[in-house]
Parts: C-alpha cells; sequence; structure tokens
C-alpha cells in the first residue's frame, strides 16, 4: 500500500473548486493583454476593455478542464524520457530564479555569477533523486533582458537533464524557444517530445500581466508544457484562512487553465502553485511553514479532483544557512508532498524564501529525495509468510547477515544515504574527521564536480545553441558573453 496523506473531503474540494469558478465568472479577472481579451471575448465571455477585465463563463471552464491533459512527460536534452507527470508518480526539482547564492567558503550569501551556475548544472548531472533541472539562479554578471534564456542556454549546455524554467519578457520567449527547438531539431520534434515547463505566475488577487499572458499564448502555441503559479498570501494578499487562499488560488489557476486551452486545447499543463501564508511579525512570506505546506497538498487534492497534474513549491527552507531549520522545513516539505502525490516538488536547494540557492543543500536535499521515493514504494512482504523458516536460520545462525533472504531484498528494502548524511558511530566518525554536516556536504560537493563529463549534445548543436546566445547578446549591448570554458 502506498502512504498518502489527505487535507480535504470531497465535500469541501467540491466546494471550493465552485467558489473559485464563480470568483472569475462574476467579479472577473484582471487581464492586461488585449488579444487574450479578444480571444476570450470570442468564446463567449464579457469583457470590460476599458477596465482590462473578463467574466468567464462556466462553460469556457468547462470546455478548458475538457481538453487540458491528464499526464504528460518530459524528455531530456537527448530525447531520452526523463519524467511522468501522472497520477500520484512524484518528481522533484529545484527551486527557481534565485538571485543569491550562499557562498560556502566566506559563509556570505552574494550574487550568483556564470561560474556558479555552471557548477550548479554539473553537479544536477548527478543528482540521482532529482529528475529535473531548473534555472535555479540568475547570473548577474550579464544584462538583465538576457538573464532569463542565459540560464536556459547554460543549463543545456551543463546538464542533460530537462529544465524548469520561465521569462521574465516577452521578447525573451523567443530566444529560449529557439534554444530548445536547436536542440530537438524542428519544433514538430519539441512538440513531441517536451523538454521544459514554463512558469507562468498570475499576479494576486486574480490579475494577468501582458507579460505571462503572452508568455501562456506563446508556450500553447508551441505546445510547451507550463505550470501556473499562483501566489495567494494568506491574510494579505488572500483571505486568512486555509480555505478563502485555496479558493482564490482555484480561481487564479482555473483562468490560467482557460487562457491557455483556449488559445491550443491540449496544451500540456500543471496544476501549481507557491502560495504561502503571510507572518504579520516580519512580513515574511514563509515557505517554511506548515500552514503553506498544507496550502500545497491541499490544491494538490483539488488539481487532481479537476484531472490535472501538480506542481508545488515545497521542500525548501526559510533559513539563511545550511542548519538544523533548513532541514527540518525541506525534509518535512518533502515528506508531505510525496505523501500528497504532487508531481513536480519544485523546492531542493532553496533558502531564504526562494531567494537563495546553496549548492551544499542540493547534495542533502538529494539525500532527502532518496529517503522520501523509499518511504512512498510503502511495506510490501518479500517472502515473509510463512515466517517460521526465517526465523528457524535466525536461531540457528544467530544472525541473517549473510543469509540468502537478506542478500535478495537488502538493498530494496534499505536505503542507504551516501556521505552527506552520517551514520558512523562515534570514534569513527572522529577518526575520520568528525566533520559538521556542511563540511560533508561541500566535499561531495567537490567530489562530483570532479567527476562531470560534458553533456552528449553533439558539437554543432551546442555551436547554435552558442550562436543563438551571442547574438541575443549582441542585441542587448553585449559584446561577448562571459567565459564559460
Amino acid at each position: 500500500m502506498r502512504p498518502a496523506v489527505r487535507f480535504l473531503s470531497d465535500e469541501l474540494i467540491e466546494k471550493i473548486v465552485s467558489e473559485g469558478r464563480e470568483l472569475i465568472c462574476k467579479l472577473g479577472v484582471e487581464i492586461h493583454n488585449k488579444a487574450v481579451l479578444s480571444m476570450l471575448a470570442d468564446h463567449g465571455a464579457r469583457v470590460d476593455i476599458n477596465k482590462s477585465r473578463a467574466y468567464f463563463t462556466q462553460d469556457i471552464i468547462d470546455k478548458a478542464l475538457e481538453s487540458a491533459p491528464d499526464s504528460f512527460k518530459l524528455y531530456d536534452s537527448l530525447g531520452n524520457e526523463a519524467l511522468d507527470l501522472s497520477g500520484f508518480k512524484v518528481n522533484f526539482t529545484p527551486g527557481s530564479a534565485a538571485i543569491n547564492i550562499l557562498d560556502y567558503k566566506n559563509n556570505r550569501i552574494r550574487p550568483p555569477t556564470t561560474a556558479d551556475y555552471i557548477q550548479y548544472a554539473k553537479l544536477m548531472n548527478k543528482m540521482d533523486h532529482i529528475a529535473s533541472q531548473s534555472t535555479a539562479v540568475v547570473p548577474s554578471d550579464v544584462h538583465e533582458r538576457i538573464s532569463d534564456s542565459y540560464r536556459l542556454y547554460l543549463s543545456l549546455l551543463f546538464c542533460e537533464k530537462p529544465v524548469v524554467t520561465g521569462a521574465f519578457t516577452i521578447e525573451a520567449f523567443e530566444i529560449m524557444k529557439e534554444l530548445q527547438i536547436a536542440v530537438r531539431g524542428s519544433k514538430e520534434e519539441l512538440r513531441a517530445k517536451p523538454l521544459t515547463i514554463f512558469s507562468c505566475c498570475p499576479t494576486s488577487p486574480i490579475k494577468w500581466s501582458e507579460v505571462t499572458c503572452q508568455n501562456l499564448i506563446d508556450c500553447a502555441d508551441y505546445s510547451i508544457p507550463v505550470e501556473y503559479v499562483s501566489m495567494p498570501l494568506s491574510g494579505f494578499m488572500a483571505p486568512v484562512t486555509l480555505v478563502g487562499t485555496l479558493i482564490q488560488h482555484t480561481a487564479e489557476t482555473l483562468s490560467g487553465l482557460v487562457i491557455s486551452q483556449l488559445t491550443s486545447p491540449g496544451t500540456p499543463v500543471l496544476y501549481g502553485g507557491s502560495p504561502a501564508i503571510f507572518d504579520v511579525r516580519y512580513e515574511t512570506t514563509p515557505m517554511g511553514a506548515i500552514e503553506t505546506m498544507m496550502i500545497d497538498c491541499a490544491y494538490n487534492e483539488i488539481g487532481k479532483c479537476l484531472g490535472l497534474p501538480t506542481q508545488a513549491y515545497i521542500g525548501l527552507s526559510d533559513a539563511k544557512l545550511l542548519d538544523a531549520q533548513a532541514g527540518l522545513e525541506s525534509s518535512m516539505g518533502a515528506t508531505l508532498a510525496a505523501l500528497a502525490g504532487i508531481n513536480s516538488i519544485s523546492g531542493p536547494g532553496m533558502l531564504d524564501f526562494e531567494s537563495c540557492f546553496s549548492l551544499e543543500k542540493l547534495v542533502l536535499d538529494n539525500e532527502i529525495c532518496g529517503m522520501v521515493f523509499r518511504m512512498i514504494e510503502g511495506i510490501q512482504p518479500k517472502e515473509d509468510f510463512p515466517s517460521q523458516p526465517r526465523f528457524e536460520e535466525l536461531l540457528k545462525e544467530g544472525h541473517l547477515l549473510i543469509s540468502d533472504h537478506t542478500r535478495r531484498y537488502l538493498k530494496e528494502e534499505v536505503y542507504f544515504p551516501g556521505p552527506v548524511i552520517d551514520r558512523a558511530n562515534r570514534s569513527r566518525w572522529q577518526e575520520e574527521g568528525g566533520l559538521t554536516l556542511g563540511e560533508r556536504a561541500h566535499r561531495e560537493v567537490e567530489k562530483l564536480l570532479g567527476e562531470h563529463e560534458p553533456v552528449r549534445l553533439p558539437d554543432d548543436i551546442k555551436k547554435e545553441l552558442a550562436e543563438l546566445m551571442e547574438a541575443e547578446a549582441r542585441r542587448h549591448g553585449m559584446q561577448s558573453l562571459p567565459e564559460i570554458g
């Protein structure tokens, strides 16, 4: 039996969904994109152009839900299947778009550079329990107008895993799409084997900007999967109750779903988000708060009830360093997310309210993910009945260390973490240097980076990627890109 957790009854889900639908029909959605407003009007929505507001219909929502696929797959840069986003299957991906990185050498937070991003991408190749990479940090040593596309470029050059990403501007989508087509060879191949997921974020309360609307349209035109990242803040930009926040999240996410599906029925989507409570004491949005995790797991239940695959920013920490708080919040979130069956869990490596990334935390979180995968396999009998022969052997031998049964099932039953997790007795731990968690994690980072092997993309594709990115940099006044080695 697969262990599971639920926070909402079927009856409560039905009420929340009904209220969310009513909101976008009766109060409407603020949309700052004339093409989207025109499209909605063509499909029967009432549109107030002067107020940039559209009032959806129940019929439009129903058609969007009917056309949205209940699952999809992602493929790596070589065309191999990497993620199955269906049912209760769980996949992990790092957090995204951090503007800082925790520098281990001097234990300070600073803006990331190209060199930091390359280290991250190389390390991601070795994260066995994290299926996709994300554009985790924003390099500060390139023009801000190319910082989104440049992240994708570096990801494709240094890691073969599919990428969770997003465009900061309307114009950036063009180059980001071309980078993907260069890898796949054609837009038809990209459609057949998606390489990325784009995050598209409504603005609370119940609003879509021109940029995010256009991103939805552009992704739908190329069948590039999107995750809707609604971010209501309980008690600030959303009702203080968790149910009220879930109603708002439902309204914002369904409005994005309609835009995608009206543009191109069948566009792959994730029912996602990054909501949080608002801590009025510090005026912060804690991602490690238990209530934030409860909201994430609950809207996942709503998404599954609507027949959609799901995503959440969970399994990350608000701590500023790799400390006990970081482990507590990350492991609790990852555990709840997996038990809830969230399909794409965004969080490993992330600190400080999604604003800071740590390579050392990434390797620790990879171990947390490994433990979580073992947990959701559950407990299954493996030649345990009848039990008498096993205990006869135990009584005869005095142990079962070399028993056939032990050797057959040891690695299936027990997850053995890597050296980041300390399981040695005290004397051995002291003999091996008495390393702290941070020291062990950094040692593992250095080891894995030393083992990096170049991605297996053909040289002509790498050259095309470089030419595309260099041309984009020149377009924004950069004569050259940072040296990448």
